[in-house]
C-alpha cells in the first residue's frame, strides 16, 4: 500500500516540479531575461558579454550545488551529503567524458563521414590563414546543407561539410563556413559547452532525486511509529527548487552558447570576408525556409549545438530519410535577401531557448566585424 503511494507521490511531485520549473522558465525567458540581457549588453563588448554569461552560468550552477548540499546536510549530515554529491558529480562527469571521447566515432558512423581530398585542401588553406599548426580532418557527410566541428584530443579534430552545403555555396562562401567551424575548434567550444552543460544536468537530476528521497522519507515515517520531523517535506521543497534552478542555469548556458556562435561567425568573416559569411548564412536560411516540412518535423538532436544553422535538427539527422528535391539554384539576388533579413526583427522566447542566434541578428552582427570593436546593442 505504502509502495503504491510512494510511486504515485513521486510521479506527481516530479510533474509538479516540471510544471513549476517550466512556468518559471517561461516567465524568465519571455519577460525577465530579454530585459536584463538588453541592459547588460548595452554596456559590454562581445568578449565581455561572453565572460559575463559564462561566469553567471557557472556561479549559478555552483550556488545550486551549495543549496542542495546544505539541504542534504541538514537531514543526512555533512559527510554523507558530501560523499553523495561528489559521487553523483563523478558519475555525471564520467558519462560526459565518455560521450566526449567516443562521439567522433559515433558521428563518423552515423553520418557516413568520408574524407575528401578537395575539401581537405580548402580546409588546409583556411586553417593556415587562421594560424592553425595542424589542420583538422575534412570529411563530407550526406544530407542537406550543414556543417559542424567535432573531435577530441585523442581522435583528432574534424570539420564536416554536407553534400548539399558544397552544392549551394561558392568557394568564398564555403571558406567562410569552414572558417566558422575552425573558429569553434580554435575557441575550444566543444569542450567548453560540454563543461557548461554539466551544471544544469547535475542540478536537475539531484533535484529529482531529492524529490524522490523526500517522498520516500515521508512514506517511511508514515509506516513507522515515530512520525516526528518534516525531513521528507523539506527535501521535496529543496528538490523542486533545484529543478527550477536547473532551468534557469540552462537559460544562462544557452545565452553563452549563442554568444559563442557570434564569436565563430566573426572568425569565419576574418578568414574570408563578412559578406561571404553573410551570404552563406542567407543561403542556409533560404534553403530551410523553402522546405517547411523540415520545420514541422524538428526533433531534439544530440548534435544540435554543433550545427552552423540552428534549425536543422531533423533534416540533418541521418535517420531521417526524407530528402526533398534540390531547391532553387539561388539565382535569386542573395545580397538583396541579406538586406531584407537584416531588417527583420526576431527574438523573444524562441531565441532565449535556442543554442543559436536568429539569422537576422547574425547578419547584422557581421556588418560590424572587422571595422571596430563590436558592441552587442549594435546588432541585436
Amino acid at each position: 500500500m505504502w509502495l503504491l503511494f510512494y510511486d504515485i507521490g513521486w510521479f506527481m511531485a516530479t510533474i509538479i516540479a516540471y510544471a513549476i520549473g517550466f512556468i518559471a522558465l517561461m516567465l524568465l525567458a519571455g519577460l525577465v531575461a530579454p530585459k536584463i540581457a538588453r541592459k547588460l549588453t548595452n554596456r559590454f563588448s562581445l568578449y565581455t558579454s561572453m565572460y559575463l554569461a559564462g561566469a553567471l552560468a557557472v556561479f549559478s550552477g555552483i550556488a545550486g550545488l551549495v543549496l542542495i548540499f546544505t539541504a542534504l546536510a541538514e537531514v543526512a549530515g555533512f559527510a554523507v551529503s558530501a560523499l553523495f554529491i561528489a559521487g553523483f558529480a563523478v558519475f555525471i562527469l564520467i558519462i560526459n567524458l565518455l560521450s566526449y571521447l567516443f562521439s567522433p566515432l559515433m558521428i563518423n558512423l552515423a553520418y557516413g563521414a568520408k574524407p575528401d581530398a578537395e575539401l581537405q585542401g580548402i580546409v588546409n588553406r583556411v586553417a593556415e590563414k587562421a594560424g592553425f599548426k595542424k589542420a583538422p580532418k575534412a570529411v563530407v557527410v550526406r544530407g542537406p546543407p550543414n556543417a559542424f566541428a567535432y573531435g577530441n584530443l585523442l581522435l583528432g579534430k574534424y570539420v564536416a561539410v554536407s553534400t548539399e552545403m558544397l552544392r549551394i555555396t561558392n568557394r568564398e562562401e564555403l571558406e567562410a563556413v569552414i572558417g566558422h567551424e575552425l573558429g569553434h575548434h580554435k575557441h575550444r567550444d566543444n569542450a567548453l559547452m560540454l563543461f557548461m552543460g554539466i551544471f544544469p544536468s547535475l542540478i536537475y537530476y539531484l533535484g529529482v532525486m531529492l524529490i524522490r528521497a523526500g517522498i520516500l522519507t515521508g512514506v517511511s515515517r508514515l509506516s513507522s511509529r515515530d512520525r516526528r520531523g518534516g525531513g521528507g517535506v523539506f527535501l521535496m521543497l529543496v528538490g523542486v527548487a533545484a529543478v527550477v534552478l536547473s532551468f534557469i542555469v540552462q537559460i544562462l548556458v544557452l545565452a553563452f552558447s549563442r554568444l559563442r556562435e557570434y564569436y565563430a561567425d566573426a572568425h569565419g568573416a576574418k578568414v574570408s570576408s563578412p559578406r561571404s559569411m553573410q551570404r552563406a548564412l542567407a543561403k542556409l536560411h533560404l534553403y530551410y525556409n523553402y522546405y517547411e516540412r523540415g520545420y514541422e518535423q524538428l526533433s531534439n538532436s544530440k548534435l544540435k549545438t554543433l550545427f552552423i544553422y540552428a534549425l536543422t535538427e531533423t533534416l540533418a539527422n541521418p535517420f531521417y530519410h526524407y530528402m526533398p528535391p534540390p531547391p532553387r539554384d539561388f539565382n535569386t539576388d542573395v545580397d538583396q535577401v541579406i538586406e531584407e533579413l537584416k531588417r527583420k526583427e526576431e527574438g523573444g522566447f524562441k531565441e532565449i531557448m535556442s543554442t543559436h542566434p536568429p539569422i537576422p541578428k547574425r547578419l547584422r552582427f557581421l556588418d560590424y566585424v572587422g571595422f571596430r570593436p563590436v558592441r552587442i546593442e549594435e546588432y541585436v
